[in-house]
């Protein structure tokens, strides 16, 4: 009887067991979702991504030296935090660029020990300049270097942070800002949780920031942490302007809460009120915007993208796609890597046996995503952004929902369509980095693409 019981845990030890040393392109299986097999997944030729760059030459519009730390801090509103910085600080320095401006930022790392990288979250950077450790470069060591370059194609409000051993170095600072476009004087509002401590740019509770009345304002917020946040203005109606970078096509003015997912960012758009304050809420921080108190609070009620603004082309048509996905998260029990646990599932399958989402260039793809884990995933798509078809079966009828990161519920069902446009292998994650690291993560590649990287041996990448 004991060994009817030991002899199956035994094997389902040891065939969870990650390798050391190993390559993205080798994980799970190959799936082609109804469209044609390839024969550039299980084997390393064809184009290798390293080709795959920004320009490598002509003198950068913005040149930026970003250097890693693991130091003690203290956040702008005076609390110590033991973690990382970039340049000193936490936030990283905001990044801003214009439309078409050629930007070249160099990271090095002072002493982060384990390796340090910048992923360009929700830019549709060229799959080199990604900054995946062990997928598009290896971790920069310390004492070593890493440029990236990549023209910013793309206005919008975006963030930047590692993505190696991305639970840990982002959750402690190892994070920043990027605008492309857009004025001066927007309002920059990235929240993230320092050691329990919630902030807004670094600083605790409550702060203000000087606006004068009847100004028409932009504040762009961006969710740097690994949970959904409740946002929005108080003390006057706003619009929802722009999503992940990309804008709302006619937007109505509301008093709703926004639900950020965690790594989505929202622009948001108010008139000044010529008597009072506008307030941007965060939970248990704020920022007061112009003087006096802004009036009411955040309502229960939230906008609902699905149905907010009006409808516009999509540019594509998913009717006829040329490959249908199925991504559906699940939970189980059993040994990932050898340790006993509740762990995620990719289509009933655990990492690293997930599948591994194979396109052509030109592809209109549809993907369902849908979620019976018991908890809720914000699923972040590098390279890409996607529109949502529909939730739960009702289709989008508001404006075209452009998403590169989608908060999907527990007993939620999404579909979503996008081009692949993009060629490389970019990773397709859940964004609460812990859940990554848990095994919440897969890719999507493109015919003929490979990596010469791995993950873990000599170089200890560990993209999670």
């Amino acid at each position: 009887m004991t060994l009817a019981v030991l002899v199956p845990l035994a094997y389902l030890w040891a065939t969870s067991l990650v390798p050391d040393n190993y390559s993205a392109m080798d994980m799970g299986y190959a799936d082609y979702g109804g469209g044609p097999s390839m024969s550039g997944h299980m084997h390393h030729g064809g184009t290798s991504l390293t080709d795959l760059t920004g320009p490598r030459r002509g003198k950068p519009d913005v040149a930026v030296i970003l250097t890693a730390r693991k130091q003690k801090f203290t956040l702008a509103s005076g609390e110590q935090i033991d973690g990382f910085t970039l340049n000193g600080s936490s936030p990283g320095p905001l990044i801003r660029a214009g439309q078409g401006d050629l930007v070249e930022v160099t990271l090095v790392n002072e002493s982060v020990p384990d390796g340090a990288t910048l992923h360009w979250h929700g830019i549709d950077v060229p799959n080199a300049e990604d900054g995946v450790a062990g997928v598009t470069q290896d971790a920069v060591p310390v004492g070593g270097k890493h440029v990236y370059r990549f023209k910013a194609d793309q206005q919008g409000t975006y963030w930047y942070h590692s993505h190696q051993v991305s639970s840990e170095e982002v959750r402690d600072g190892l994070f920043g800002t990027i605008v492309i476009g857009g004025a001066q004087d927007d309002v920059i509002a990235a929240i993230h949780t320092y050691d329990g401590k919630r902030t807004i740019n670094g600083r605790t509770g409550q702060q203000r920031l000087s606006v004068a009345p009847g100004k028409k304002l932009r504040v762009r917020v961006i969710n740097t942490d690994n949970t959904l946040v409740r946002t929005g203005l108080t003390g006057a109606e706003y619009k929802v302007v722009a999503v992940d970078g990309r804008d709302v096509h006619g937007p109505t003015p509301t008093t709703a809460a926004f639900p950020l997912a965690a790594g989505a960012r929202v622009d948001l758009e108010a008139v000044m009120p010529a008597t009072g304050a506008l307030k941007l809420e965060a939970g248990t921080v704020s920022l007061v915007l112009g003087e006096g108190e802004a009036a009411g609070s955040l309502p229960s009620a939230s906008v609902d993208l699905l149905t907010y603004g009006t409808p516009a082309p999509l540019g594509l048509d998913p009717s006829k796609a040329d490959r249908r996905f199925e991504y559906k998260i699940g939970r189980s029990a059993g040994f990932l890597d050898g340790v006993p646990g509740l762990w995620w599932t990719i289509n009933g399958h655990k990492f690293p046996d997930v599948p591994m989402f194979m396109v052509t260039e030109g592809d209109v793809v549809v993907m369902t995503i849908g979620n019976s884990s018991g908890q809720a995933h914000p699923m972040h798509l590098h390279g890409h952004h996607a529109v949502v078809l529909s939730r739960n079966g009702v289709a989008a009828t508001g404006s075209p929902w452009w998403i590169d990161t989608l908060e999907v519920g527990d007993k939620e069902t999404y579909e979503i369509a996008f081009v692949a446009d993009n060629p490389g292998v970019w990773m397709d994650h859940c964004h609460n980095l812990p859940h990554a690291s848990e095994g919440l993560m897969t890719h999507l590649a493109y015919e003929g693409v490979s990596t010469p990287y791995r993950i873990g041996g000599s170089t200890h990448n560990k993209p999670e």
